[in-house]
């Protein structure tokens, strides 16, 4: 079986990871982890070089701790799952888009997501992930809620 499982070092997503961990897998499953980020554009008066340099550093803070997300997550299930093959990708782009196509290039059985647990209308203004991937994916997607949230 092969499972992409999409983070963004939330603590939605970490109590994601954690109740995934904990579950028996077939032999010979492959995990995939990513994280998807999106480049800063941030745009304010001031010369064109300065602005440059400014987003630039921003990407890469934004891309180290997409790192971090997905190797923590894997640090967690190598640990609780030692035999599970875990792999782990940081990539740009929006994570709707970049979810979709790593599960089709990773030919994917199952997606599996963290809920921020927005609601509905937050859902519709901000866009849930969560939601587009399971309407437009070609596998199986399972969105996991945070317990401790709902607290």
């Amino acid at each position: 079986m092969k499972i992409l499982l999409a983070t963004d070092g939330s603590a939605h997503s970490k109590a994601m990871v954690n109740q995934f961990a904990g579950r028996t897998f077939a032999p010979n499953t492959k995990v995939l982890i990513i994280c998807a980020y999106e480049k800063s554009y941030v745009t304010y008066a001031s010369p064109m070089g300065a602005m440059n340099e400014y987003n630039a550093e921003a990407d890469k803070v934004l891309q180290k701790s997409a790192a971090e997300a997905t190797e923590n997550a894997a640090t967690i299930l190598r640990k609780i799952n030692p035999k599970l093959s875990v792999s782990t990708a940081v990539i740009e782009g929006s994570p709707k888009v970049v979810i979709l196509k790593e599960a089709e290039k990773f030919a994917a059985n199952l997606i599996v997501v963290g809920s921020h647990g927005h609601g509905a209308l937050a859902g519709f203004l901000l866009g849930s992930v969560s939601q587009a991937v399971a309407l437009h994916a070609t596998c199986s997607v399972e969105i996991v809620r945070n317990e401790k949230a709902k607290k």
